[in-house]
């Protein structure tokens, strides 16, 4: 992919490099040649460019001009190596750039406006591993036409997507977006979260693992329903 660069608001108030000074530098101050920003203002924009690995981020950064990477916040228009690159993403908190980029995508693409789409799915990175030795399994919300995730969270063996779904859109403003889901997080609990807690809509599939409420709809004769069945609403 080819990203422009250029026509991304990266400075100034509301810009990448703004939303990202507020990430903690995880980094001993003795030594460092780029600033925390900079190194993940390079990281976010290669990795909407297309890249999937520290190698292709780094090459990213080596194919752009020095007037882009000073955009990006580096003071002396030099790239960052693939090795600070490697060893500032394994000790920031990712936790917070995600939350952080997110809000930002779906601030730049007004994706989450009144009507949008929001999806909320669960899948496993393969490849990867955590601390137990597991492949690492991601609740993710995702605009619908774009694709864009614009925030998720880790689901540990401990817990399930179902109770992940309120943390995964605590920081979300959807107010008046659609949010959707497959069969597994039609929940009484959670069309309350959207619906009353975050002032969205829903539309969320009925299948065998809710088999009253899908014999409750064959039986009315249902296409669908509203999550409410107080009179008037």
């Amino acid at each position: 992919m080819v990203l422009d660069v250029e026509k991304l608001p990266l400075e100034g108030p509301g810009g990448l490099f703004d939303v990202l000074c507020g990430v903690p530098e995880p980094r001993k101050a003795r030594g460092l040649r780029h600033k925390i920003q900079s190194v993940l203002a390079a990281a976010v924009c290669a990795t909407l460019a297309g890249a999937r690995s520290m190698t292709a981020i780094a090459e990213w950064a080596a194919e752009q001009s020095g007037e882009t990477l000073t955009r990006l916040g580096s003071k002396r228009g030099t790239l960052p190596s693939e090795r600070t690159f490697r060893r500032a993403l394994h000790l920031v908190d990712v936790g917070e750039v995600d939350r952080r980029t997110g809000q930002w995508m779906g601030q730049q693409q007004q994706q989450l406006r009144a009507g949008a789409g929001l999806a909320i799915d669960g899948k496993t990175v393969r490849g990867s591993r955590n601390a137990d030795g597991k492949a690492l399994h991601l609740l993710s919300a995702i605009t619908h036409g774009e694709g864009t995730v614009v925030a998720q969270v880790a689901v540990d063996a401990k817990t399930n997507e179902i109770a992940r779904v309120e943390p995964l859109s605590k920081d979300l403003d959807i107010k008046g977006a659609v949010v959707t889901a497959d069969a597994l997080l039609t929940q009484k609990e959670i069309a309350r979260h959207v619906v009353q807690d975050k002032g969205a809509d829903y539309a969320f599939t009925v299948k065998d693992n809710r088999p009253t409420l899908r014999q409750d709809i064959e039986t009315l004769q249902l296409d669908a329903f509203p999550p409410s069945g107080h009179a008037g609403r």
